[in-house]
């Protein structure tokens, strides 16, 4: 059953219209006007363009949550209902944000969908505009709760008007309510737009720019340490390294078939004779122009590139929201070319780097999801309907070769090719989208890419394309928040303090600092003028794996008092036992 069809679904999408209700109920068209809103995976949100300076704050919440439960409690039916436009645009006379709408649905040569909730075209019915679907009664709506107030551009675009969101959430049950209710406290101690400005590892900048995260020297740690890992991962098994340029010409794009499918969100460059360029948004066009500029033998495959470069995609300013969507986009890409004959082989050996590698980043289980396209919206792909059945039966029969469970998502492939993407779920039960494996033959095909074969014939090739974090800017926020910034020790920026209880303990102090980073140990020491309680307390809030406690038995005996940021309690050890430990424990 699709998300759409599912009743939790139904329940928040007629909440949503309950919402609005009420709104016009309190407040008065004269006030308010209808944009949009949908149901999300999380909830609901509704968008409303508020007239004459009139403002809507979270202090109204106890009045709108009053007016939707008596609304809910009277339950009224839903009903679904088709109209023509002409109708439909009598209806929403003087709504511009329905007129657009109806715009569209002509365009399309649809029917306009309206739902009432109450006898249609009766005083206190509402009317909306709507695909659905919703429950057939207010009634079967559970437990709400109104959640938060922002500002939303319509279309998310900043050349729009400022518009009032209101965002909510429904379930079935209360209990589901305040399990929903207690998961999100838990998420804003971890958002990692809190922890990253408290853990110092990004800042951003209204001179730089929204979407521009700028890193911090801990930051770039972090980053550089996931990279390096990755990399590691990718050498023992074929992977050189490559670069390319930031910039590109039209013309590379237009040949791949990104600029027809991505055109609106590429930034643009013209130079001064006229020449149209664009910041790259992706990389793989680019790395078919460093297979194809040596002719290959069979001998030579398979070609396998690993580049970790940034990409730039113009989102638009309402939708970008810390690292997890961002204009400036770190990649750890990579391609493989290819034999058909080769393509099992490479696509295990980039699943065995996902598994160690997340397993690594306390992911020890992942999702898998086979990414196909949709047969009724062929228009979205390159290649024939035939050929894409073909390629996902082949990813199928590998998944099943692998002897790992998967389900489908159609509509998720690439426009070029099927994909398996990876899930991983957070410590608190979220999932996410991180890895993924694509396989293409329509890119190789458009630069007639090919490799000469045992019998001096050319043959066609298939591209692999490969990312194991994807962005690494929102694999960071998704690893800031699922370990609430207490990073596994080899992630960890700083894995160790040194506590020093007073100044003449800092000689030693130091000396232990040069021991541990000669065992490759990241080391800080706290040589500031606080009590011993303070020092701790810090480097708690800084979530330093281990703190390590020097005064003048420690120094008399060459031992520390460790202090673990899990346990809390303090252990005394030798300093060679404690390194040797240290040692042991960073390795992955």
């Amino acid at each position: 059953m699709s998300e759409e069809n599912s009743e939790l679904f139904k329940i928040r999408h007629s909440c949503e219209h309950v919402l609005t209700q009420a709104m016009i109920k309190l407040y008065g068209q004269d006030r308010i006007v209808m944009a949009m809103g949908p149901a999300t995976p999380d909830g609901f949100y509704f968008d409303f363009d508020t007239k004459d300076g009139f403002k809507i704050t979270e202090e109204d919440f106890g009045d709108i949550e009053a007016t939707m439960k008596k609304i809910i409690s009277q339950n009224l039916p839903i009903s679904r209902h088709e109209v023509g436009l002409g109708e439909a645009r009598e209806m929403f006379a003087s709504n511009p944000y329905k007129q657009e709408w109806l715009d569209q649905i002509e365009s399309a040569g649809q029917l306009a969908t309206i739902y009432w909730t109450g006898e249609p075209k009766q005083a206190e019915s509402f009317v909306d505009l709507c695909k659905g679907p919703h429950v057939e009664t207010t009634g079967q709506i559970g437990a709400f709760r109104l959640l938060s107030i922002a500002g939303a551009y319509w279309h998310g675009d900043e050349k729009n008007k400022m518009l009032t969101r209101i965002y909510g959430t429904a379930f079935a049950s209360q209990k589901e309510l305040d399990q929903y209710l207690q998961l999100l406290e838990e998420a804003k101690k971890r958002d990692h737009k809190k922890l990253g400005k408290e853990l110092d590892l990004f800042t951003f900048s209204d001179l730089v720019g929204p979407g521009l995260p700028l890193w911090t020297p801990k930051g770039t740690l972090l980053r550089n340490l996931l990279d390096e890992y990755v990399w590691k991962l990718r050498q023992e098994r074929g992977y050189q390294k490559v670069t390319i340029p930031h910039i590109t010409k039209k013309d590379l794009y237009e040949k791949s078939g990104h600029w027809a499918k991505f055109a609106n969100d590429l930034f643009r460059i013209t130079t001064r004779e006229g020449h149209e360029f664009a910041m790259k948004p992706m990389n793989c066009p680019h790395h078919t122009q460093i297979f194809a500029h040596l002719q290959r033998s069979y001998k030579d495959m398979p070609q396998r590139y690993s580049e970790t470069t940034m990409v730039y995609r113009d989102e638009q300013t309402g939708e970008l929201n810390g690292l997890s969507r961002v204009r400036c986009i770190t990649q750890d890409d990579a391609h493989v070319f290819c034999r058909e004959s080769q393509l099992k082989d490479e696509f295990f050996a980039i699943w065995d780097i996902i598994e160690n590698f997340y397993k690594a980043c306390g992911f020890p289980e992942l999702k898998v999801r086979l990414s196909t396209h949709d047969p009724q919206a062929m228009d979205k792909y390159l290649g024939s309907s035939d050929d894409w059945q073909k390629w996902v039966e082949q990813l199928k029969e590998m998944i099943k070769d692998r002897n790992a469970d998967f389900f489908e998502a159609k509509g998720e492939a690439a426009f070029y090719g099927p994909k398996i993407d990876f899930i991983a779920q957070d410590s608190l039960g979220r999932e996410w989208q991180v890895a993924t494996i694509q396989a293409d033959r329509n890119m190789p095909e458009r630069f007639e890419l090919s490799c000469i074969n045992e019998q001096g014939a050319k043959e066609k090739i298939v591209m692999v394309h490969a990312a194991i974090m994807g962005s690494i800017e929102r694999f960071v926020s998704i690893l800031i928040e699922h370990h609430g910034g207490k990073f596994p020790l080899w992630l960890s920026p700083v894995q160790v303090k040194i506590l020093p209880i007073a100044d003449r303990h800092l000689d030693f102090a130091q000396k232990l600092s040069q021991d541990l980073v000669s065992q490759k140990v990241r080391v800080e020491i706290d040589n500031s003028a606080e009590g011993l309680g303070k020092k701790i307390r810090n480097a708690q809030l800084e979530k330093v794996p281990y703190m390590l406690v020097v005064g003048d038995k420690e120094m008399e005996d060459q031992s520390v008092a460790v202090r673990s940021r899990e346990e809390g309690k303090q252990e005394v050890m030798k300093v060679n036992d404690f390194m040797a430990k240290m040692v042991k424990e960073i390795q992955i």
